[in-house]
């Protein structure tokens, strides 16, 4: 269809465009108008170079100096905080203090620490261990003001100021109401050193602070992945702290747990091999502390995993006078107990060293060994001289062990005679069997005692390779690192309760523990006698003897192959000193004269022993009496 030509719209185009040139013809400036606009161009820039430019903005990062609506709302919103003075072309910057060991880098938004990075330390994949960083930290105070006023200083700006104080760097963060009335942060760090001086005080915010409502510090805190195994690394991330003088506790392993504690004077949130602290001269009066398991929340647990565990804590502050003053410390560095121990402040109950006896032997025998083992010896080589010397300052105990097996052994077909006798008398059999052991000198329990005093070195040793720091990153033979399993098959699938990969430290122990098992365990069910009434022992400890082995291979595939490694070397030694006492030491029938002669000795029974023997006589008698 044609389209005829439109001369109502045409004339219409006309009339506009005449109406637009005669604008712009009419109504351009002047020349004297456009020499008053060059004029006035070149007296702002004149003004712009003169007026100096504030070295530390304090304030939101939206608000220019320009834009006077922003700075209104701002100063609405903030109250005495709104810092003319400091109301200028507001940016987050960042002030790095370090020494040796430590980086740290403080925002002077909230001047609060946003990245801390130890340079000694590397992570599973080469790359510089850090404890903050990338938002994983927020550090706040959070108070009311006297115009009613809610802040937060995570959301406001500090003005940094850095200097030396001798060999020491220290940093001042301050958030102004007046050039004399502020807030401060105050960081220090020595050389060498991982624990920073800390303070918080204010000056002259009396009058601004509300006393009637509570001022809280608040840190919340995701544990960032440092290790290859994140399960095994998160087995051992916990949040322990000290309140009340010197009580320690901590918080749950798995899921999620809170508490609230009073005179909390440190708390840690430890990331396995790393530590995060804050220590104060001047205890909170009250601590809500919260940790949340990020591991049991995620959809897996592979390389893409980043956090381990969320601790938050909200802590009430206690102004003097109106004022804040707190003397504290910080620490950003290893889980070490040496270095724990040198800072003379409890911190050593930080460290999963097991309770009771384990934690005293860890403490004051295995560490003080092992430290001295490393200082001269490679840390693998130090494991296996560690293991043999702990095994032959137990072999006395493994010896009376053997012995009193060697002692059951010869006594058998006695008791199984006694057995047959008194099979319908099980009073009689229990009082001729007390009676047949007394004589020879000889207890079943006599060969568990041994085993029982040898728990205390065993779980020592246990909760010792874990948490020992030297073993980080110290190769030996295929394990390229002792505190993590020794992978030399990755595997296509994942196995529950094992893994990925495989790990041939563990496989070594489980076959070792099930050939020690087998000489010592498999002998011994074999000489225990079975009672009626009373669960088959010699089963039992079959069932032991194959179960042991298998707990080892799937629980221990995912853990230090130091620990694997040592219990490697232990059962290999027990081995050897089974063949040896049992094929040289122990002679059977030596052991059966001397057992002959005891029994031939008239046997003088002790208070107990003689009480106990009236009292199965009397129910004897009753038992016959009744039968009557």
């Amino acid at each position: 269809m044609e389209k005829k030509f439109d001369t109502n719209s045409l004339i219409g185009m006309l009339l506009m465009g005449g109406i637009l040139i005669y604008i712009i013809y009419f109504n351009k400036p002047t020349p004297e108008e456009i020499q008053a606009q060059e004029q006035a161009k070149q007296e702002q820039v004149q003004e712009t170079q003169e007026t100096p430019v504030a070295a530390t903005p304090t304030f939101d990062n939206a608000v220019s100096a320009t834009d006077s609506i922003g700075r209104s709302q701002l100063q609405n919103r903030l109250g005495a905080f709104a810092y003319s003075g400091t109301l200028s072309s507001a940016r987050e910057t960042v002030t790095t203090i370090k020494n040796d060991v430590l980086e740290l880098q403080v925002s002077n938004k909230g001047g609060h620490i946003v990245e801390a990075k130890l340079l000694q330390h590397k992570t599973f994949d080469s790359i510089p261990v850090y404890l903050i960083k990338d938002g994983n930290s927020q550090f706040n105070i959070s108070f009311s003001t006297t115009d009613n006023r809610n802040l937060n200083t995570k959301e406001l700006y500090f003005e940094p100021s850095l200097s030396k104080n001798g060999d020491n760097e220290v940093l001042t963060m301050r958030l102004k109401v007046s050039p004399t009335e502020f807030l401060e942060y105050r960081y220090e760090l020595k050389p060498g050193e991982y624990m920073l001086d800390f303070g918080m005080r204010s000056q002259g915010l009396s009058r601004v602070f509300n006393s009637s409502q509570p001022m809280r510090l608040q840190w919340d805190f995701k544990g960032m992945r440092h290790a290859k195994s994140i399960e095994y690394e998160n087995r051992y991330t916990r949040l322990t702290y000290e309140y009340e003088g010197d009580k320690t506790d901590k918080l749950a392993q798995v899921g999620e747990d809170d508490e609230i504690e009073k005179d909390l004077s440190w708390m840690n949130y430890r990331q396995h091999f790393f530590s995060s602290m804050l220590l104060t001269d001047t205890p909170f009066e009250e601590a809500k502390l919260s940790s949340s398991d990020l591991l049991k929340k995620a959809t897996d647990a592979d390389e893409e995993t980043i956090f381990t565990k969320e601790y938050k804590a909200d802590l009430l502050l206690t102004p003097k006078n109106g004022e804040l003053d707190y003397a504290m410390n910080m620490y950003y560095g290893p889980t070490d107990y040496k270095v724990f121990k040198s800072y003379d402040r409890n911190l050593d109950e930080a460290m999963p060293l097991g309770w009771g006896i384990f934690g005293f032997l860890n403490k004051y025998f295995v560490i003080p060994f092992f430290g001295f083992l490393s200082g001269f010896l490679p840390a693998g080589i130090a494991i296996i001289v560690m293991t043999i010397l702990i095994k032959l300052l137990l072999s006395p105990v493994q010896y009376k062990q053997y012995v009193s097996q060697a002692k059951m052994k010869v006594l058998k077909p006695e008791i199984t005679a006694i057995n047959a006798k008194y099979k319908d008398n099980a009073m009689k059999k229990q009082q001729e069997t007390m009676a047949l052991y007394s004589k020879a000198g000889a207890s079943p329990a006599a060969g568990c005692l041994p085993a029982l005093l040898q728990i205390p070195v065993f779980y020592a040793l246990f909760t010792f390779f874990p948490s020992a720091f030297d073993l980080r990153g110290e190769s030996f033979l295929w394990a390229d690192d002792l505190s993590s399993y020794d992978e030399i098959a990755k595997l296509p699938f994942s196995l529950p309760f094992y893994g990925d990969h495989v790990s041939l430290f563990p496989i070594l122990a489980a076959v070792t523990i099930f050939f020690s098992m087998r000489l010592t365990t498999g002998n011994q069910a074999m000489q225990q006698p079975t009672q009626e009434g009373m669960p088959d022992m010699g089963k039992m400890m079959k069932y032991m003897m194959y179960f042991s082995p298998l707990l080892m291979l799937f629980f221990f595939n995912n853990y230090a192959s130091g620990l694997s490694l040592y219990y490697f070397i232990s059962n290999l030694i027990t081995i050897g000193l089974i063949l040896v006492i049992k094929n040289y030491i122990i002679d059977e029938d030596k052991i059966k004269a001397k057992i002959e002669v005891k029994k031939a000795q008239p046997k003088k029974q002790g208070r107990f022993q003689k009480k106990m023997a009236e009292i199965m006589e009397q129910a004897e008698k009753q038992k016959n009496a009744k039968g009557k």
